[in-house]
């Protein structure tokens, strides 16, 4: 992901291994024969889809798994992927639908592998994770009852990781990582790649009100490890029938954990209401559902409720700022790098429309009613 300073060498960061390379890796470090294998989107990493041949030494293996190549630059912080990939172990102990971390041949849960590319030699951090079974929320209908289960997941995520300890913690203290919610006016570095327009205007004046009124008062906040991204493609559903006939949606997968950092309970919910709404065929009312099921674990405290409009809006220029400047970097990539800006900007600029006085009305009054028992 980008960071404060290296903004610039993300066109050159993102791995680019062919489908062969990447099986050769897979049977190098892992020791495990590939039988088919195909790219996976993603962002500035590289994932691939494996299927394993089996053999009379791997039969109570899992089948299928993720390989991950993380970029040059997150390859640079083994200290950081090592605390990411624990937490997800540790989160599946407790019972979350997290991937296994399988191990490579000489024991460990990342490899270095050194590539030379003629005018340099690359390192790249590797891992391979099983496959998590199940669609993404972005394919499913959203209902309320859904929200306010991806409103709990995200609290539950929080509160289980109060009890997580690694002696690299301190890793996830990301001061420049602009996918943190607090490093929301480094976005100021890229506005250029919107050109004047009212989305520019709109993200200007967010930024301002983020410094203002946002920022001089995280230290009410409280703080907690965030997964960072809890968007409509990191989390996976499965779907069984109910006794009577109706499609019932269950948590399958929780993914990518490459944003993890220290932040606080409130960006959470603010980041899970914002890619919530992008789904929703009636965005402005998602914040109660998804609010009402993260207060049912965390509830806010007023400062933070009165954070959380300025939170949502920030968070959607961060996914269309940065989505829009990645573009001219990975213009190959544009289909799963706008996939938030299809509807983004319009929710956005809805919001600001309708002022925070209002949206904190539908979030608020809906999210009461689930006190009574009855979801709006």
């Amino acid at each position: 992901m980008l960071g404060g300073d290296d903004q610039q060498s993300q066109a050159l960061a993102k791995p680019t291994f062919g489908e062969v390379q990447a099986s050769a890796l897979v049977e190098s470090v892992f020791g495990l024969k590939v039988s088919k294998i195909h790219p996976l989107p993603s962002y500035d990493d590289q994932n691939f889809h494996v299927c394993i041949s089996r053999t009379k030494h791997t039969t109570d293996s899992p089948a299928e798994y993720v390989l991950k190549i993380s970029n040059t630059e997150s390859s640079k912080t083994p200290d950081l992927i090592e605390v990411q990939s624990h937490i997800m172990m540790f989160l599946r102990a407790a019972g979350f639908p997290t991937a296994s971390v399988c191990r490579t041949k000489g024991g460990n849960i990342t490899s270095l592998v050194s590539i030379d590319s003629g005018s340099e030699i690359k390192s790249y951090l590797v891992r391979l994770l099983t496959y998590l079974p199940g669609r993404p929320i972005a394919e499913i209908p959203v209902s309320p009852q859904l929200l306010y289960e991806i409103g709990r997941l995200a609290a539950k995520l929080d509160k289980a990781l109060e009890k997580f300890h690694h002696p690299k913690l301190s890793s996830l203290h990301r001061e420049n990582f602009i996918w943190n919610l607090k490093n929301v006016p480094l976005l100021e570095k890229y506005l250029h790649v919107l050109g004047p327009s009212r989305n520019q205007e709109i993200v200007k004046q967010v930024l301002q009100l983020f410094k203002n009124e946002v920022m001089t008062k995280f230290s009410h906040f409280r703080e907690c490890i965030n997964h960072g991204d809890l968007n409509d493609h990191n989390i996976l559903m499965e779907s069984s029938k109910s006794a009577f006939g109706d499609a019932i949606h269950q948590v399958s997968g929780i993914l990518d954990f490459d944003d993890m950092s220290y932040g606080y309970y409130v960006f959470e919910v603010a980041i899970a209401i914002m890619y919530m709404m992008i789904e929703s065929e009636n965005p402005m009312h998602v914040g109660g559902h998804v609010l009402a099921g993260f207060e049912s674990v965390i509830p806010l405290t007023p400062v933070e409720r009165g954070a959380l409009f300025l939170l949502v809006c920030s968070r959607f220029c961060q996914s269309l700022v940065i989505a829009s400047y990645s573009c001219q970097l990975h213009p190959e990539n544009e289909e799963y790098l706008m996939v938030t800006a299809k509807t983004g900007w319009k929710h956005l600029q809805q919001m600001f429309d309708m002022g925070q006085k209002s949206v904190e009305e539908i979030w608020f009054e809906t999210a009461k009613s689930y006190e009574s028992g009855i979801s709006m």
